[in-house]
């Protein structure tokens, strides 16, 4: 009976533990969901049916939103909309629109494709919108010390949602079809609205601390400016070397639907499992050595693919991408989590666009020009040509997460 009771209070204990962590998770599956669905199945259909390389890179234009939010993300830290508190009235406002928008993109399955294209940027921004006012949600009123869990809930949400989007609803798009695979995706998207209407924000505001001390606007520009450089650099390299893994396997035979399992299943599983173990091997490791073994094994696998490519060796490349999704999970919440701390400045909206969407936008032209490089060198030299660049990003990424631990320990003491 004890070790019953026990066993129960430490069940009401867990649970206890997460359920701050639910409004986030929720919003944070939509996020991985919509953003999923939209730009994640696409590239390997049309892939699949033949469309030349140069073309399947445009449409990472979808994703064009995500990199810039730095654009309306002042408004985001001016204006308060009526009726909600400031952060979760934008949330609201972003993600009503988003369903909105897919709604509508759900009558569309024989429009052209410049209206679906046009639409579906549109949803994207809204998407993204909601994402900076819910990480600057996160600065204000989560402590410090609990936000590697919010970035865990983050990766969490976003893979569930993942697998969900592109494994569910696309693997399933033969049933559905495109109004009921759409509409699907926008009834997710208003239920998971439903629990950070309930966040005490009001309450909570303050305590995520004082904002970061800059002496001036042009010091703040400076070493946010260094930041996003060091993190462009590295979302750029990573993507170079780990993103094109599933073209790359198309060519190479593998089956459309093999693949879209890889995407759609086993990426998100993997980076699940490794969201959920990486706040303890952060503590455990330390969170730059923790980045340190992510690196090795991105590397390996980037040299496996390239020899998988030039031999022609189908699962030595399936292999070698499943190492890339394992490695790559070691980086998710440190990365998240400094973003974090770097945007705890006195706009944080603005600051995470900056840090988060400025980088990601910085790394656009090379992510929509990596399949044409790839199909004008071949995929072997293509592989081989990316792991310098990629070690170097994320030395230089290290070293600044580095510097910002040890101001912080000297602040501490």
């Amino acid at each position: 009976m004890a070790a019953g009771q026990a066993i129960g209070i430490r069940v009401t204990d867990t649970l206890a533990a997460l359920r701050p962590l639910a409004p986030f998770f929720c919003l944070y599956v939509t996020f991985g969901a919509t953003l999923g669905f939209l730009s994640g199945g696409a590239p390997l259909i049309l892939r699949a049916r033949g469309v030349e390389l140069a073309e399947v890179g445009l449409l990472q234009l979808i994703n064009l939103p995500v990199g810039l939010t730095f654009l309306w993300a002042p408004l985001l830290d001016r204006l308060h909309l009526p009726v909600l508190t400031h952060r979760i009235g934008w949330i609201a406002a972003a993600q009503g629109a988003t369903v909105l928008l897919l709604a509508v993109l759900s009558l569309g399955a024989h429009w052209p494709l410049a209206a679906l294209l046009a639409l579906a940027v549109a949803a994207c921004a809204c998407v993204a919108t909601m994402d900076i006012a819910l990480e600057a949600l996160v600065v204000e009123t989560v402590p410090a010390e609990r936000r590697a869990f919010v970035a865990s809930a983050k990766l969490c949400g976003a893979s569930l949602g993942g697998i969900l989007g592109v494994g569910v609803l696309v693997g399933s798009y033969d049933r559905f079809g495109w109004h009921g695979a759409v509409l699907t995706c926008a009834a997710l998207d208003a239920l998971c609205l439903l629990p950070i209407l309930f966040y005490p924000e009001a309450q909570r505001r303050g305590a995520g601390g004082r904002p970061e001390r800059w002496s001036g606007s042009v010091a703040r520009l400076r070493v946010l400016g260094g930041r996003v450089l060091a993190l462009g650099a590295y979302f750029a390299a990573a993507y170079l070397l780990g993103g094109p893994n599933t073209l790359a396997l198309l060519d190479l035979g593998v089956p459309l639907g093999q693949v879209g399992f890889l995407t759609g299943t086993v990426l998100p599983g993997v980076n699940l499992v490794m969201a959920l173990a990486a706040g303890g091997l952060a503590a455990r490791f330390g969170t730059v050595r923790l980045i340190g073994f992510g690196a090795v094994g991105i590397l390996a696998s980037g040299a496996l693919m390239a020899g998988a490519c030039a031999g022609r060796m189908a699962d030595l490349a399936i292999a070698a991408t499943v190492l890339s999704f394992v490695a790559g999970g070691f980086l998710g919440v440190p990365v998240f989590n400094m973003i974090y701390r770097w945007a705890q400045g006195p706009s944080p909206a603005t600051d995470y666009a900056l840090l988060f969407g400025a980088a990601f936008f910085a790394a656009m032209p090379l992510r929509v020009a990596a399949p044409a490089l790839a199909g004008w060198i071949g995929w072997p030299g293509y592989f081989a040509a990316t792991l310098p660049p990629y070690a170097a990003a994320v030395a230089w990424l290290a070293v600044a997460m580095d510097r910002t631990l040890r101001a912080d320990r000297m602040d501490v003491r």
